[in-house]
């Protein structure tokens, strides 16, 4: 019987069990009640509350203007809808980098103010004491390693990382940094697909991919990005499993034409 289909309710140690067995993981974002309630409802395994809410929510160009009590909104909106998923919440960007004790204090608020299971942040060795710190007071943290667009202004660009065997190393002891520091699971974003699969096999805790191929423990895309909501964004890694743009634009001109013809409401549609 499969993990995935026996179980009520996941947890961290569900998705350690699911590893164990090379079963692998569905991770979707979600940032608002009626659209968690629709994934959690479909049997997703993990919902990313992430900072992404910045750009496909709120509109803006990165990760990096989004606050904490607006991760905070989405979070919690996210929390009421769900009964089955694992739940994480994205630690904002200047919420933890560079201080610890900031860092458990944001955790702790995420924890307590949304009803989440777990945060992540993005970063190795740099945050290192911030993710003991967390740990240590029970709360778990999902890393992210990779292309982490909190720090898209020091990279300069989107572009696949780790393609050089500095960086490769460097991630590679990145990961078991944090596997050793108490870290329940990790997110590769955007390198190359041997690499993953290598960083994979190297740790014994659940590896999620982002345009890290087929090698890794599960996979993650964005919603909107998935859904076909966002049009403009087309990295090699996204397969659209709907076109909802045309779909919403589409129900929508149908709507204003029934109104302009006056065809809506009808008589059955008025008291």
């Amino acid at each position: 019987m499969s993990v995935h289909k026996n179980i009520k309710k996941v947890t961290t140690h569900v998705l350690n069990e699911m590893k164990l067995k090379g079963e692998k993981i569905a991770m979707l974002t979600a940032y608002d009640y009626s659209m968690a309630k629709i994934i959690d409802q479909s049997g997703i395994d993990v919902i990313l509350v992430g900072d992404s809410a910045s750009n496909v929510m709120a509109g803006y160009d990165s990760t990096l203007p989004i606050t904490l009590n607006e991760m905070i909104y989405h979070a919690s909106s996210v929390v009421r809808a769900v009964k089955r998923s694992l739940v994480v919440v994205d630690m904002p960007f200047g919420s933890y980098q560079g201080n610890s004790k900031e860092a458990l204090s944001t955790a702790i608020r995420i924890m307590k103010e949304t009803g989440a299971h777990a945060v992540k942040m993005e970063g190795g060795e740099e945050v290192l004491e911030s993710v003991k710190r967390i740990i240590s007071a029970g709360i778990p943290v999902m890393g992210h390693l990779g292309l982490t667009p909190q720090s898209i202004h020091k990279f300069g660009t989107y572009v696949v990382r780790a393609r050089d065997e500095a960086e490769a190393e460097k991630l590679k002891k990145d990961a078991i940094l944090l596997q050793n520091a108490g870290c329940f699971s990790i997110v590769l974003e955007k390198i190359p697909s041997k690499l993953a699969t290598q960083v994979t096999n190297s740790l014994s805790i659940p590896v999620i991919g982002i345009g890290a191929g087929a090698g890794v423990d599960g996979q993650v895309l964005v919603i909107h990005d998935m859904l076909g909501i966002t049009q403009e964004f087309s990295p090699r890694f996204l397969r659209r499993y709907h076109n909802l743009y045309q779909e919403i634009k589409g129900a929508t001109e149908a709507y204003i034409k029934d109104i302009k013809n006056r065809e809506f409401p009808n008589e059955k549609e008025q008291y």
